[in-house]
This record gives C-alpha cells, sequence and structure tokens, in this order.
C-alpha cells in the first residue's frame, strides 16, 4: 500500500509551496487508494508555536485534503528517538563527540583557509581515552568513509553521493535533543512510508537519512523532490509574490479548489488541460510525471481559474460562502439574478461582494469625473422622463429584458444614442460607471427603488 505524508514544522504559516508539495502526497495516496499521513514536526521547542499548528490543521481542513490516522507530533516521541540512540551506541555505530565549539570552530577556520569543504574531521570516531571534563559530548553517527551513498529520485532520476561528501554528523545535541535527519528517517520509517515527495531544497538531507536507514537496518522509500516554485520573473518566491499564508488566500476570496488547481499545474501536467476537479486530479497525478525544472507563480492564472471555479459554483453554494465577505443575500428574492449578474465580475469572492453591494447599497455620492460626463444637457430630463416611462408601462417589468426594453423605447421617442440614457442612468443607480448590465441592475432594483434612486440622483448631481 501507497503511504505518503505531508511533515510541517510549526515555526510559521502553512504558505503554497508548502501547500503543493502536501497536495503531491496527498494525490500520490488518494491516486493508489493508500494513506496519507500528517506529522507536525515540532522539535524545535524554542520555536514552535501551537498558533501556527492551529493554522497548518485549518489550511488542510479548508483545502479538504483529509490526512488518515491521527496526526504525529515528533515533541511527543522524544522517548523512542533516545531508544535507538542508544541502540546506535551500543552496536557501535555511533559514538560520543567531545569536540568543544572553540576546537570546532578552529577546524573550520584552518579548512577554510586551505580551500577544503568545511566538515568534522573524525577525532573521536574510534576515541577510546579519558573524555575531557566539563564538555557535554553531542551523538555522532559512524557514516560511510568510501564508496557512494546511491538512490533514485523519482523526479531527478538516478543520484550518486561520494561517501566522502556526508561526514559523521551529529544526531543528538549535548542536551540530549535529537536532531532534524535522525528523527525524519526514523519517523519516516516507523510510519511506513513508501514514497517521500518534499522539495528539492531536501535533496541533500537525503543521504543522511539513506545513513539513518541503513545504520538501523531500515527499509528505503521512494524519494520525489520536487523543484521549487519560482516568481514570475524566475527568481525565488517571496511573500510578496505570493509565498504568503495559505489561509490568506481565504480571506482574499480564492475558493480552495482554484488554489489545489493552481498550484497542481505548477509542477505537473497531463497534455494541454488546464482546469482539473479534485477527481480527475486523483485519476491522473503520479510522481513520475512531476517537472524537473522549477515552476514559475503566475497570479494572471490563478485569478483566472478562481473567476472560472466562481462562475461554476451554484449560486446557493455562493450564497452561503459570501456570508463570510460580509455580503447576506441568501434570503433575497432576487438572488439568482443577483448573482448571474455579478459574477462574471467577480474573480474573486471579496470582488464579488463589492459587486453585489455596489447594486444593493443605494449611492451616498457620485464619482464627480462620470458625473459630469453623464449629467451633460438634457440628461435630467431624460432621465425624468426615463422614471416616469418606468412606472406607467403598461405591463409588470420583471426581467431584464422587460427594462430593456423600456430603454429602447427612450432611445427611440427621444431619438437620441443609448448612451444618452445608458451614462447617466449608471451613475444614478450606483454612483460611477462601473458594474453590471443596467437591465440586469434594475431588474434586481425593481421599478420603485430604480425610480427612487434616479429622483436622488437629479436632486443631487
Amino acid at each position: 500500500m501507497t503511504v505518503t505524508r505531508f511533515a510541517p514544522s510549526p515555526t510559521g504559516y502553512l504558505h503554497i509551496g508548502g501547500l503543493r508539495t502536501a497536495l503531491f502526497s496527498w494525490l500520490t495516496a488518494k491516486h493508489n487508494k493508500g494513506e496519507f499521513l500528517l506529522r507536525i514536526e515540532d522539535t524545535d521547542m524554542a520555536r514552535n508555536s501551537e498558533e501556527a499548528t492551529e493554522a497548518i490543521l485549518k489550511a488542510f481542513e479548508w483545502v479538504g485534503m483529509n490526512h488518515d490516522g491521527e496526526v504525529v507530533y515528533q515533541s511527543k516521541r522524544f522517548d523512542l528517538y533516545k531508544k535507538y540512540i542508544d541502540q546506535l551506541l551500543e552496536e557501535g555505530k555511533a559514538y560520543k563527540c567531545y569536540m568543544s565549539k572553540e576546537e570546532l570552530a578552529a577546524l573550520r577556520e584552518e579548512q577554510m583557509a586551505k580551500k577544503e569543504r568545511t566538515r568534522y574531521d573524525g577525532r573521536y570516531r574510534d576515541f577510546t581515552g579519558t573524555p575531557p571534563e566539563g564538555v557535554a559530548p553531542v551523538i555522532r553517527i559512524k557514516a560511510p568513509q568510501e564508496g557512494t551513498i546511491f538512490f533514485v529520485d523519482g523526479v531527478k532520476g538516478a543520484m550518486n553521493i561520494a561517501a566522502s561528501e556526508v561526514d559523521d554528523f551529529v544526531i543528538a545535541r549535548a542536551d540530549g535533543a535529537p536532531t532534524y535527519n535522525f528523527v525524519v528517517a526514523i519517523d519516516d520509517a516507523l510510519m511506513g512510508l513508501t514514497d517521500v515527495i518534499r522539495g528539492d531544497d531536501h535533496l541533500y538531507n537525503t543521504p543522511k537519512q539513506i545513513v539513518v536507514y541503513n545504520a538501523l537496518g531500515f527499509d528505503l522509500p521512494n524519494f520525489n523532490h520536487v523543484a521549487m516554485i519560482n516568481n514570475e520573473q524566475g527568481k525565488k518566491l517571496s511573500k510578496r509574490d505570493g509565498a504568503t499564508d495559505v489561509m490568506d488566500y481565504k480571506t482574499m476570496g480564492y475558493l480552495p479548489e482554484a488554489l489545489l488547481n493552481f498550484l497542481v499545474r505548477l509542477g505537473w501536467s497531463h497534455g494541454d488541460q488546464e482546469i482539473f476537479s479534485i477527481e480527475e486530479m486523483i485519476e491522473l497525478f503520479e510522481p513520475k510525471n512531476i517537472n524537473k525544472s522549477s515552476s514559475n507563480y503566475n497570479l494572471d492564472k490563478l485569478l483566472w481559474l478562481n473567476a472560472h471555479y466562481i462562475k461554476n459554483t451554484p449560486n446557493d453554494e455562493l450564497a452561503i460562502l459570501l456570508q463570510e465577505y460580509g455580503v447576506d443575500i441568501h434570503g433575497h428574492d432576487k438572488l439568482e439574478l443577483l448573482l448571474d449578474a455579478t459574477k462574471e465580475r467577480g474573480k474573486t469572492l471579496v470582488a464579488l461582494a463589492e459587486q453585489i453591494n455596489l447594486i444593493l447599497t443605494v449611492p451616498s455620492e457620485y464619482d464627480e469625473k462620470a458625473s459630469k460626463k453623464a449629467f451633460k444637457g438634457e440628461a435630467k430630463t431624460i432621465l425624468g422622463d426615463f422614471a416616469e416611462m418606468l412606472q406607467n408601462w403598461d405591463k409588470t417589468l420583471h426581467l431584464p429584458c422587460d427594462y430593456h426594453e423600456v430603454m429602447e423605447k427612450i432611445v427611440d421617442t427621444k431619438e437620441i444614442g443609448f448612451g444618452k440614457i445608458g451614462m447617466p442612468l449608471r451613475v444614478s443607480l450606483l454612483g460611477s460607471m462601473t458594474g453590471s448590465g443596467l437591465d440586469e441592475i434594475m431588474a434586481i432594483l425593481g421599478v420603485d427603488e430604480t425610480v427612487s434612486r434616479i429622483e436622488k440622483a437629479i436632486a443631487t448631481v
């Protein structure tokens, strides 16, 4: 059975790069009818944040990426890690290193002066003498000293790393706290991971973790290292570019399905297809099709996808979603018409809420530039006649096409261009030149409200 995981550190928010890695892992598990596990790597007690942990879990809940089983917290597994540290010491596969910080700094300076790669020189690897006083030892693992460390990366292919590139790295600090590469290897093995999918910034942690796997006799999982997401200029993605908290995307009015569709295409493709439902992603995704090269973040693409998903979300669902953005239209008698008139213009739920409020809120002021342009010449007379025509129309006005008929009548009667009624009418109804179709707006407002806004504009502008 395929088992994958996502293992964030709760020292900050979950950003979209992390969410994409989690998505690739989740899809791999779902595609193979396996399990997707969530592990919180909270061994850094000084930097951990309970708030960050809650934000990570909330982000998973929002995007609908359910994990299997209980969340695993590394901070609750210290006794387990100590057991394996003791085992390696007993088996002679790890040792106590008494090198002081000053000695280590001096060694690094010497190596740098000789233009050598800085690394631990193994001076306590086979130490049998009397330990120096006053030095709390770290625990180092015995890495292989010759040959190569080999693994096949599902994205990058065969990887051969000279054993000389990996020194006897620390697996437990002087205070007994285990180190990252040690605990990750143990947890991945004990949690039954078959496939590890992570960013390629972890590529050179993998040889160290393989040393741990081999020392403890664990089977290796399949490793897949995914290239980073760059900004639109091909440089490292920053917060300004979009590397922000996943929940900020909710605040900005993005739908989770749009965000996941956007992320799956950052580094993976299926022909020329751009739009994928969750079901299609699960059916089609395989790690072997992840791109080797970095992907570029493209805000226009995200907005385009979000607009698509907004347009294809049922109106009753949209009405529920919009409540979080300060718009409550759930019981509105023109709900369908109101959303059909505005969702073509709303690329985000925030923008959609603004379009709806623009229609439902009586203008408190009128855009000066638009007013000067719209209310020239006989504009007020034409508006007054149009309001009278609406009130005296010989059949009930319900649909946008009914109101359009009245607009056509005023244009014919007055022998004017459509703009002569359209421009002042739009400013009267909305306060500016923006917004949905006038016939749709009037059908939503109804005759009485439309006439009221026209009369107010005539008296005010």
